[in-house]
């Protein structure tokens, strides 16, 4: 059961797509506060609360501060309360279970048991929203409501699930060629190089460096003939460069965002000075869509937004401000108050919150404030993009994932978790944010592989890929200046080899279960929680997943760590894979086991009853064969529903699409 509530004049995100009919009266499970606004709900000690997306911290958010507020913000450290995405939905596992939306674009705060233990309460910068409360008997039916409320979820072509290579920057052709060779000649899989900023002519959207790239279709015509893709990313500012045509017409057309007296608003990103694009008008939204025709037309097949938050390094207003104040205090003898205001002067220039309230968009010829409305800048982007394929390519699916997001970009994209480090902590946080993301709908999900920042190990990285290996983006990426991290760079390249080639051998069942997800509104990444709802100790297990509907997965995360202690809540077969097509099998009953798990293996567990299909090692998707062979957990009998289309076309739904497998013993 789904109800909505209307408070005050909402602004029409768009995130929903079903008519739900607004109610009146008392709100369900939340007081709300006459003089602050602030909604309320009681926690009780025993209390859960699921939910939020991106987000730091555990699957249980309970004990911290959590704001909806898109920021970029590189180190995700335990004290950050709000991430690249706005994900306004969770779950109170409770006597009585519910959900709660809130569809509010603007800054949102849920302080879930953080001021005070036995309080949730969320508040807004002003009561302008749609509250959506969902009832259901479980957690899963809760957010499979939810999941039909928000629409189906994003489908990507089935060679962006082969493994993706990365690196800011590959600075011209050759060095693309290069890694591929290496790829190639060290015999690892590889399905796509990703470009970063430096193949663009300084900087700008929609261009191609024509010294260091002179032929980028037919450089992406040669790999694809390899099985391999090119991904460029394209960035949210728009250069302001006479005779830069995307620049030009921008400004013709008046589809840029504006400062309080109507004068284009500029700030600075990576080319310099920029104009945002207005992607909240429908009109400037149609424009910048189009313009992902100029590299669709030279063979790319897929992109990767970025800086859409949006990220601001400076604001040409507030630089003006700061330089004047620096030169004020440049004359003094800095003291210790004086010497921590220019600090934080010189802090402060990026994405400051003040510049986000000195913009304004055209919506509907209505002049919005930007900080009303920030967290859908990035969702609509994105959605320019996702529009534009469907006029533009109909038939065809493209690659698409973006770094900031709101709920009802998930219909259009996926998303990588962003500028994460080399800590072995965010490789645990990796995992405990994939059940948040399906919650909200995004399951073409992924991290940094390897962490973007800092300098990864060699084991820090086998392990990250261990994790890896079971999510739809396997994408491994670096940041300039740091050490490089593809797999060929190590001591052990034929661990890596192994390593990526089982992502390859278990293929066909990331891929069936990532569709059944995306078909039937529900979650490829589970707490075991979910599903174990008569086991209490369960639900303080946060580092061991089930992933679709046969296996469970216990990554290792600590550095030098030869094993973990796992804990099985039915009979399970343990399968210890040291290559696509060699593994070891036993039978473990209920309860605790240490499990040893070293560097070159991957080990995870069958559920009883069920089946696991294997596809033979390739070194792309486009060179996989078709013949599979299943492991099984099968005390008398083991089924499994195996999806397989063609990969690149939208016809989901053919009853063709689906093998029902069945062995019995």
């Amino acid at each position: 059961m789904i109800r909505k509530y209307r408070i005050g004049t909402p602004f029409e995100t768009e995130a929903v797509v079903l008519s739900i009919k607004e109610e009146t009266g008392e709100i369900p499970y939340l007081d709300r506060n006459e003089t602050t606004g602030m909604l309320v709900c009681p926690l009780k000690k025993e209390d859960i609360v699921y939910g939020l997306g991106q987000n730091i911290r555990g699957i249980n958010k309970r004990g911290f501060v959590y704001e909806s507020n898109c920021s970029d913000d590189p180190l995700h450290t335990e004290g950050k309360r709000s991430l690249y995405g706005a994900h306004n939905f969770f779950v109170v596992d409770s006597d009585e279970k519910f959900g709660v939306f809130l569809d509010y674009p603007g800054k949102a705060v849920f302080d879930i048991g953080f001021t005070k233990t036995d309080l949730l309460t969320i508040s807004t910068e002003d009561e302008n929203y749609d509250l959506y409360l969902i009832d259901g008997a479980s957690v899963t039916q809760i957010v499979k409501q939810f999941r039909e409320l928000i629409g189906r979820s994003y489908v990507a072509p089935m060679w962006a699930f082969g493994y993706g290579q990365s690196r800011w920057s590959y600075n011209d052709e050759k060095e693309v060629r290069e890694v591929v060779e290496n790829f190639r000649n060290n015999k690892i899989g590889l399905d796509a190089v990703y470009l970063d900023i430096d193949y663009m002519e300084r900087y700008k959207d929609f261009t191609v460096n024509r010294e260091t790239f002179p032929d980028l279709a037919g450089l992406a015509k040669e790999l694809k003939e390899k099985g391999v893709r090119l991904v460029p990313i394209i960035d949210a500012g728009v250069k302001i460069e006479e005779g830069y045509d995307v620049y030009e017409e921008g400004v013709a057309k008046d589809y840029f965002c504006k400062d309080e007296d109507g004068n284009n608003f500029t700030v600075g990103v990576w080319p310099g000075k920029v104009y945002l694009p207005d992607f909240l008008n429908k009109e400037a939204r149609e424009w910048f869509g189009e313009k992902y025709s100029f590299l669709l037309e030279q063979g790319i097949e897929g992109f990767w937004n970025d800086m859409n938050e949006p990220a601001l390094f400076y604001s040409e207003k507030n630089l003006d401000h700061v330089f004047a104040r620096l030169d004020e205090l440049r004359k003094k003898n800095l003291d210790i108050h004086s010497y921590f205001e220019m600090m934080d002067l010189v802090k402060g220039i990026s994405n400051n919150e003040e510049d986000y309230r000195s913009f304004y968009h055209n919506v509907n010829g209505k002049k919005i404030r930007h900080d009303k409305i920030h967290n859908l800048y990035g969702y609509n982007m994105t959605r320019a993009a996702g529009e534009a394929f469907e006029r533009l390519m109909p038939d065809k699916r493209i690659l698409m994932f973006s770094r900031s997001s709101y709920i009802g970009m998930h219909r259009y994209s996926g998303i990588w978790t962003g500028d994460n480090q080399s800590w072995w902590s965010h490789l645990l946080l990796n995992l405990k944010m994939l059940p948040s993301l399906n919650m909200c709908g995004f399951l073409f999900i992924g991290a940094d592989i390897g962490g973007f920042g800092d300098n990864t190990s060699q084991d820090l990285l086998l392990r990250w890929l261990s994790l890896g290996v079971f999510t739809p983006l396997m994408r491994n990426h670096s940041a300039l200046g740091t050490r490089r991290q593809e797999p060929y760079c190590f001591d052990d390249t034929d661990a890596f080899r192994r390593l990526i080639g089982i992502r390859y051998a278990l293929l066909p069942y990331i891929y069936s279960e990532y569709m059944k997800a995306v078909l039937r509104n529900e979650m490829m990444f589970l707490p075991l929680a979910f599903v174990y709802t008569e086991d209490k100790r369960v639900k303080e297990i946060e580092d061991q997943l089930l992933v679709g509907d046969s296996i469970m997965i216990a990554p290792v995360y600590t550095q030098n760590a030869t094993g973990r202690y796992v804990y099985l809540p039915e009979e399970m077969k343990l399968i210890r894979m040291h290559s696509a097509g060699e593994w070891e099998e036993e039978i473990l009953p209920a309860g605790d086991h240490y499990i040893s798990v070293e560097l070159d293996e991957i080990v995870f567990f069958i559920r009883k009853g069920k089946l696991l299909p294997l596809a033979k090692e390739a070194d792309c998707v486009d060179h996989m064969e078709s013949q599979l062979t299943y492991l099984d957990f099968a005390d008398k009998k083991a089924e499994y529903e195996l999806y397989r289309d063609d990969g690149f076309s939208k016809d989901y739904d053919k009853e063709t699409n689906w093998q029902k497998i069945v062995v019995e013993k």
